[in-house]
């Protein structure tokens, strides 16, 4: 190859995909034609051309002229591709944007992310009525509520004290709320901290001497292992 059109190559330099482009294109309902039509959009306008005509497309693609206009009017159809009207001293000129296909994967991942959320608080319920082996009480269930809402408990912090009760054998929501305050108070944010901190706390407990006086309460307010 020529060294002159080598260079020419290189110098067209990169264009950058994202990642939810690949990700995300079949959930939102888009073929792979028209994804394809879309990633030539996308290149179009990081290099400067936010108005290519169907013409120059099809020349990058194997698709024909017809069927690059077809694309781009399903694109739009779908809402994915939108055409702007802008201006820039005082010529009007229009630009293809992809905001509206930005806009749409971001509500699909918050969507993905409230079903997600919505799976694993009820996971957690059914863990908690599991464990109790009963229904929770709707007390019981705002409860819980207000440690994932309010208190910003993580579930999987919150799944830890559960287990945490269950070994002491003080199934109550009490004792459990104890727990996670404690945990937070002491600056303690993963299962396997509090993992390691309770197994901590019991080796002293059985390290002590029988009939030893205590000198120190390992929490200044309560122990939360010992209470009722």
């Amino acid at each position: 190859m020529n060294k002159n059109v080598m260079i020419d190559l290189l110098e067209q330099g990169q264009v950058s995909i994202p990642v939810v482009f690949l990700d995300y294109y079949d959930a939102l309902g888009i073929h792979e034609k028209d994804m394809m039509l879309l990633l030539h959009l996308h290149r179009e306008i990081q290099q400067g051309r936010a108005f290519p005509t169907p013409e120059h497309l099809a020349r990058k693609m194997s698709l024909t002229v017809s069927h690059c206009q077809e694309g781009l009017g399903r694109l739009m159809k779908r809402g994915v591709l939108a055409l702007e009207k802008k201006e820039d001293d005082g010529i009007m000129f229009e630009m293809y944007s992809l905001r509206p296909f930005y806009e749409k994967i971001l509500y699909y991942l918050e969507s993905e992310q409230t079903n997600l959320e919505v799976n694993q608080s009820g996971e957690l319920y059914q863990l908690f009525e599991n464990e109790f082996s009963r229904p929770l009480s709707p007390m019981e269930s705002e409860t819980i509520g207000v440690w994932i809402d309010q208190d910003h408990y993580s579930m999987e912090m919150i799944k830890a004290a559960l287990k945490e009760a269950v070994i002491s054998g003080k199934l109550n929501l009490r004792y459990i709320d104890r727990i996670l305050y404690e945990w937070k108070r002491s600056g303690i944010k993963t299962p396997e901290q509090a993992h390691a901190h309770s197994e901590s706390f019991r080796q002293n407990k059985r390290a002590e001497p029988a009939g030893a006086k205590k000198t120190s309460e390992p929490y200044p307010t309560y122990n939360w292992l010992e209470s009722d």
